[in-house]
């Protein structure tokens, strides 16, 4: 990404754009789930809100745009507040991923209406600001299902566990970033994060993003 800055600024922009658009939108999506199941530890912090000032982490951020793997500020919240501390939890975590894909669901249906109206040059404009962040908020919501702490994936699928077996699946939670640093690591030019959600990405996309009239997929 950030070879773009060089190559193309204005493609960097937009998705430097993208960017601090899908991350907002996930982590102000976990702070309002945590909010209405009656945890007022995000609002209290002033994480309700979709201002992306309030939801990037500086360092994340740098990671993001040199390594193109990078985080937010995570949304604390109190499991004590909670009526179901461990399905609520899930909930919680689900609403990040959630929020990604309904936003790029929602922009697919602006851009493909675009072109069913044959808007052009509106098409083609279209198609630079929007497929970003399509691309942007899939990648996010999919990677960030991965069932490895500290991902949304893992307290999901703690929540769908019988109460025994989520305590030994939270065994796991010490081992999280071993096993994150060991997917994101590269081999042989590539790894085995990249290998795992890119066929899932790329099916996502070729079937929100058209590939006509607009250059293709981003």
């Amino acid at each position: 990404m950030l070879s773009y800055l060089f190559t193309n600024p204005l493609l960097f922009f937009v998705y430097l754009i993208a960017l601090l658009v899908a991350i907002a939108v996930h982590e102000f999506s976990h702070a309002y789930a945590a909010d209405y199941l009656g945890d007022p530890t995000p609002r209290l912090a002033g994480r309700l809100k979709l201002n992306p000032l309030a939801h990037i982490d500086g360092i994340g951020l740098l990671f993001l745009l040199f390594f193109g793997f990078g985080w937010g500020k995570p949304v604390g919240f109190d499991p004590y507040n909670l009526k179901n501390p461990r399905k609520d939890a899930a909930i919680i975590s689900l609403a990040g991923p959630f929020s990604n894909f309904i936003l790029a669901i929602l922009l697919s249906i602006v851009l493909k209406f675009i072109i069913f109206l044959r808007l052009s040059p509106l098409q083609s404009m279209a198609f630079f600001f929007l497929a970003p962040i399509i691309s942007l908020n899939i990648i996010l919501g999919v990677f960030n299902l991965l069932p490895i702490h500290p991902l949304d994936g893992f307290k999901i699928v703690g929540g769908l566990l019988s109460e025994e077996k989520a305590r030994e699946w939270y065994q796991l939670e010490r081992y999280g970033m071993i096993f994150l640093l060991m997917l994101i690591f590269p081999f042989a030019g590539s790894s085995l994060l990249d290998l795992i959600i890119r066929p899932v990405v790329s099916f996502i996309l070729g079937l929100l993003i058209p590939t006509s009239a607009g250059g293709g997929i981003i």
